[in-house]
């Protein structure tokens, strides 16, 4: 008897009106055209179903302009969900609502203060979790996410990087043992038993792609580097995230993937 293919979640937030007063690090504010964020927020919807995901929503946040970026409030892996304390206290009211939705596919454990850490900075690379030490993530949270990890059989290294504000700003998985990174940013030496493939030196934000199966959903606006991932025979779905860029969004930090 065959049996029926795993159900790939996929999990999202509908962007906030209030997005415009984001929290910005490392990019000069801009002003972002809510609308056409939210229809672009759709489309990256619509392609996570084209790629095999079901798109499971979490209530809407009209106060909290960065809810959009769900991937920072939690870190999901096969056997539990790990709810985080982003670095942003603005962002603190975020977690609740998505602990609850996960909470109907996993058993959830907390990070507590003083620990602060994105979901954005952590880069799973089978049972190892490459975690960014970074202006959101700080070394209580690094340690936190170890102790709570390792009965699970997961180990937990600190990268450092720079120029941008999540690691996964500055790297990726697109396939096994293949990262596509910018290394100006980080390291791909951090990374041991991968390949790390550089992205095209005139996309500097071009290394955060989404893998899901043979797929890859990366950015329109980075068609050079978007061409080298094509080369190397991968499967690459573009969309538009161009406005949700200007709050230092991308392809990752709009959803959590829950397999």
């Amino acid at each position: 008897m065959s049996r029926e293919p795993p159900v790939l979640i996929a999990v999202t937030r509908p962007g906030s009106p209030s997005l415009a007063p984001c929290e910005l690090t490392h990019l000069a504010r801009e002003p972002i055209d809510v609308a056409r964020a939210a229809a672009q927020h759709a489309a990256y919807e619509q392609m996570l179903g084209t790629v095999g995901a079901t798109v499971v929503r979490v209530a809407a946040a009209p106060g909290s302009p960065d809810a959009v970026f769900v991937e920072d409030t939690a870190i999901v892996l096969d056997e539990v969900a790990v709810l985080t304390r982003p670095g942003a206290p603005s962002r603190h009211g975020e977690v609740a609502a998505v602990a609850t939705v996960l909470a109907g596919y996993r058993p959830v454990l907390s990070l507590t203060a003083p620990a602060t850490l994105d979901g954005g900075d952590v880069l799973r690379l089978g049972r190892v979790l490459h975690v960014g030490r970074s202006s959101r993530t700080n070394q209580e949270g690094i340690e936190q996410l170890q102790r709570l990890v390792l009965p699970f059989d997961y180990r937990v290294v600190a990268v450092e990087f720079n120029g941008c504000l999540h690691l996964k700003s500055a790297v990726t998985d697109v396939a096994d043992g293949l990262l596509l990174h910018n290394p100006a940013w980080v390291s791909g030496a951090v990374f041991s038993g991968c390949e790390a493939m550089p992205i095209d030196e005139r996309e500097s934000h071009g290394a955060n792609a989404l893998r899901i199966g043979d797929a890859v959903i990366y950015p329109s606006q980075f068609p050079h580097t978007a061409g080298r991932l094509r080369e190397r025979g991968m499967r690459v779905e573009c969309t538009d995230g161009s406005e949700l860029a200007k709050a230092e969004g991308a392809v990752t930090c709009c959803c959590l993937l829950v397999s």
